[in-house]
């Protein structure tokens, strides 16, 4: 069972940038797609991108398409999420989360089965 951490979370003004990344504790983690999701107070989690295993699908919620870039690391177990010109609706708990379907890039919770505990990410206008 893979576990999952992320870190870089933090407020950044409006117009700024992140980087968030996400941990595996296995070797075996490049044999998982692997995604990121958000929740924003008060609402359900919503579906911001996801990488297969070999990192050569990618796919973005429109929102955030052209300011996100979703990458990977195998050699070093870790995905990371660059957010460019943040925006105050942005501001959210963003998940880490991998599915043993290494082709998977969807947008399905009940696809991935590991999860992170969360990151804190806040954009001040």
């Amino acid at each position: 069972q893979v576990q999952l951490v992320e870190s870089g979370g933090g407020l950044v003004q409006a117009g700024g940038s992140l980087r968030l990344s996400c941990a595996a504790s296995e070797r075996t983690f490049s044999v998982y797609a692997v995604g990121w999701f958000r929740q924003a107070p008060g609402k359900e989690r919503e579906f911001v991108a996801a990488i297969s295993a070999s990192g050569s699908m990618t796919y973005y919620v429109d929102s955030v398409k052209g300011r996100f870039t979703i990458s990977r690391d195998n050699a070093k177990n870790t995905m990371y999420l660059q957010m460019n010109s943040l925006k105050p609706e942005d501001t959210a708990v963003y998940y880490c989360a991998a599915s043993v379907k290494s082709w998977y890039t969807g947008s399905y919770e009940r696809e991935y089965a590991y999860w992170g505990q969360g990151t804190q990410v806040t954009v001040s206008s």
